[in-house]
């Protein structure tokens, strides 16, 4: 490509959901309501976290770790999604495609940090339930949540840098409601391998070695849990994992089924593709909060205390 036609688009197209333009005025129904269902479930349990004293444990500061960031998942989606679907808005500046990418991305990796993070948290809880506080004391949360939200954003900056270096050509359409790297790196007239390498070892270094650590999390639980003498005090310690093992799940099936999509699946329907990723990004923050109401008991009974109380 000659120099000529090299060039940075001022704008990128972005689409909605392929075949059912017409019906995108419908279509906006449902992702209305799964913003207000992810802001206000996330935002009661931030809520009840702050103001709770009970709440005040290792255990309930990592579950507003994860509220914080699936917020914030959502956040970089909603100008874009919104604007397709309730404005018919399709164009997003170059700069602004770049900061959706940035923002969107960094927080999808600290979900995955966060999560192992929780899986260590149930790791001490049932190893040493005695030293629990004093092991996992509040500084080192701090440490942890302001670890992973480095790692997050210093290894996403790179991918940012040198997108913002190649030359686009004229080709600006991406295929998906929001930018993604796997999206906009198909789209330049220069050679993508360095960030195609650096994405795959981002993708490795993130997703694939946290739900490594979380699986031998997992075999030192059951190893300790086995251990316990009692039946009542077996149960009684796996249940407490029950919440993390569902939010592990509906956070890396999406991902796994949307990469074996991507690799096995060119031939499928574009429709299906952007129904998985949506799935992935949408699904974990609008399930998790409901999970976490429903088989954590504190925060079952504060939630109803308050209502209550609101009633009478």
């Amino acid at each position: 490509s000659n120099g000529s036609t090299e060039f940075t688009p001022a704008t990128f197209t972005l689409v909605g959901i392929p075949g059912l333009e017409a019906e995108h005025i419908w279509i906006s129904i449902p992702f209305c309501l799964m913003y207000i269902i992810i802001f206000i479930g996330n935002g009661i349990i931030l809520h009840i976290i702050r103001i709770d004293p009970v709440l005040h444990q290792p255990m309930y500061f990592f579950l507003a770790m994860l509220a914080f960031v699936e917020l914030g998942v959502c956040a970089s989606t909603i100008p874009t999604v919104l604007g397709i679907f309730l404005f018919g808005i399709h164009d997003i500046s170059f700069g602004g495609c770049l900061l959706q990418m940035f923002s969107m991305h960094s927080f999808t990796l600290m979900e995955s940090g966060v999560l192992l993070a929780m899986s260590v948290d149930r790791f001490v809880a049932i190893y040493s339930p005695l030293r629990y506080t004093t092991i996992l004391t509040i500084p080192r949360i701090t440490g942890m949540g302001a670890t992973i939200a480095l790692r997050s954003v210093m290894l996403m900056l790179p991918l940012l840098f040198l997108l913002k270096g190649l030359p686009f050509c004229g080709r600006n359409t991406l295929t998906h409601s929001y930018c993604l790297h796997s999206d906009l790196i198909k789209l330049p007239c220069a050679d993508t391998r360095p960030n195609s390498i650096l994405g795959l070892f981002v993708v490795i270094s993130t997703f694939g070695l946290d739900s490594l650590l979380i699986v031998v999390s997992y075999m030192l639980i059951l190893h300790t849990v086995l251990g316990i003498a009692s039946g009542a005090g077996r149960w009684r310690a796996l249940n407490t994992c029950v919440s993390h093992i569902c939010a592990v799940l509906v956070y890396y099936v999406p991902m796994i089924s949307l990469s074996l999509l991507h690799r096995f699946g060119k031939h499928l329907p574009p429709l299906l593709q952007t129904i998985m990723a949506n799935a992935y990004l949408f699904f974990p923050p609008m399930v998790n909060p409901i999970v976490y109401s429903i088989k954590t008991k504190e925060i079952r009974n504060i939630i109803v205390r308050t209502l209550s109380r609101k009633r009478n």
